[in-house]
């Protein structure tokens, strides 16, 4: 996975931090337990992942207290900042089951597509998570419990000894105090509460996940969907497909309003895709969306009810030149992604990653050459499909650093520059030149391996920590 800093300082240096979900030697790779999908929630504390067999899985921050020497000579090496988060696993859910479309006659695939978090006014958390067909919205509410293990009254009272149902064994009983529920390990009577003046050992804490369906969104899209977004206003979203982009309301699940609508009356005049859609991180009424021709198009909400003719059209010029069979694939856009700032957006396609400044729709800020030693093998990528693959983009909470996928899973240290702004690797690959067009400068068409890909990232929003899907293992790096 190459990264991109724009900040002077000496290029990030990335360790390997913990790999969630390993898969056992010899263990055959299940087409279910692939990772299709990748989210962070707003403050980092959670971490969504979808596969292929329909769940979402919820890994969260292990905050658990770790054996830490009391030598003073080693809390003074220590260094408590360089510290960053691993993550443990919370709870998994079925988010989708297989379908089929007796209409279409086509069969609706359980594959997540998508999740994202969703955050209220009052820090309640809700994941939206999407197949190609249907979105449904969970709620996701965690309860901490604490374990009693022993209760040793200092004396026995004679109510306690005389009551009947303090000789029926097996039962258990829940109680609740200070705002935390009770589970008691030793099995007590279920008409027994204990006394005040009990003590009782806590054996352990626990903050088990729950999830719950609450709106399941469906019938509003005859194409696959590729992409979700979340509005900045909390009450709306939107989900792209094809040729379709549908507003909703979070709390109406019966009803969306089509917003841009790219399907012409002919199919056959149909020259371009939706591929993915991105809210405005500050300005609700501003949404973003990018095509298979490469085009990156921000529209106004508050301009029409049918956004189909864009506010403004973000295009590099390298688009208006010749084209061949393979550039018009090659330039599809997989991903955008606003940053946090709302003044820059990056984008990625299969060749390159672009940095974009929205004020400027001619030229993108930088381009980062990712594949371009895969050129001459274009014909043979088209051949094992491999030129179709979707490669996911993301950016550090500061906004200073951006990361994507690539092919070859290792990780390669760059060379360093004296300029302002720098590239290196971690996971797979290249040395860049540094300009505002970065591309390698030594051939490693040897070391690329096609058969193993990494497609989905995802940047911690607090801290340098990359969360990368390999498979059906979730691989973390820190720096």
């Amino acid at each position: 996975m190459a990264y991109y800093d724009s900040a002077p300082s000496v290029p990030l240096l990335w360790n390997f931090s913990q790999v969630l979900g390993q898969q056992l030697p010899n263990e055959p790779l299940q087409n279910d337990d692939i990772i299709t999908t990748i989210a962070f929630d707003k403050l980092g504390d959670h971490l969504a992942v979808g596969d292929r067999g329909g769940r979402v899985v919820i890994f969260g921050r292990d905050d658990r207290k770790k054996n830490v020497s009391s030598n003073r000579r080693d809390l003074e090496q220590r260094d408590f900042a360089s510290q960053h988060p691993e993550f443990r696993y919370k709870t998994e859910f079925q988010s989708h089951e297989p379908e089929f479309d007796y209409l279409k006659n086509v069969e609706i695939e359980e594959k997540i597509n998508k999740v994202r978090w969703w955050m209220t006014h009052d820090s309640l958390q809700f994941i939206l998570s999407t197949n190609d067909k249907t979105i449904k919205l969970w709620k996701v509410k965690e309860h901490k419990v604490k374990q009693v293990i022993e209760m040793a009254p200092p004396l026995c009272s004679e109510n306690m000894l005389l009551a009947e149902s303090s000789f029926v064994p097996g039962l258990e009983t829940k109680s609740a105090a200070n705002g935390y529920r009770l589970e008691w390990i030793e099995k007590m009577p279920q008409n027994f509460l204990p006394p005040q003046d009990v003590d009782s050992e806590i054996g352990g804490m626990e903050d088990p996940f729950r999830a719950k369906r609450q709106k399941v969104y469906a019938y509003a899209h005859s194409f696959n969907i590729n992409s979700i977004s979340n509005n900045s206003d909390y009450e709306t979203f939107v989900s792209a497909d094809d040729l379709r982009i549908n507003l909703w309301n979070l709390e109406v699940s019966d009803q969306c309003f089509n917003i841009i609508d790219m399907k012409p009356s002919n199919m056959e005049d149909l020259t371009e895709v939706i591929t993915s859609a991105e809210f405005h991180p500050l300005h609700c009424n501003l949404l973003a969306y990018s095509s298979s021709q490469g085009l990156i198009r921000l529209s106004d909400l508050r301009h029409s009810a049918i956004c189909d003719h864009a506010s403004r059209i973000f295009q590099h010029g390298e688009s208006y030149g010749s084209k061949s069979f393979f550039t018009e694939i090659t330039s599809s856009i997989s991903d955008i992604k606003f940053l946090n700032d709302g003044q820059h957006l990056i984008s990625r396609n299969y060749m390159n990653m672009k940095l974009w400044d929205m004020r400027k729709e001619s030229s993108p800020v930088a381009i980062f050459k990712i594949h371009e030693h895969l050129r001459p093998k274009l014909p043979e990528l088209y051949n094992n499909d491999c030129i179709f693959d979707k490669f996911e983009c993301c950016f550090s909470g500061d906004g200073l650093h951006f990361a994507t996928g690539s092919y070859r899973k290792a990780i390669r240290q760059p060379k360093s520059r004296a300029r302002r702004s720098s590239l290196s690797n971690i996971m797979p690959r290249g040395i860049y030149h540094h300009a505002h067009v970065y591309s390698e400068s030594s051939s490693i068409d040897s070391l690329c391996n096609l058969s193993s890909k990494l497609l989905q990232v995802a940047w911690h929003p607090t801290c340098n920590l990359v969360a990368c899907a390999v498979e059906s293992s979730l691989v973390l790096y820190y720096a």
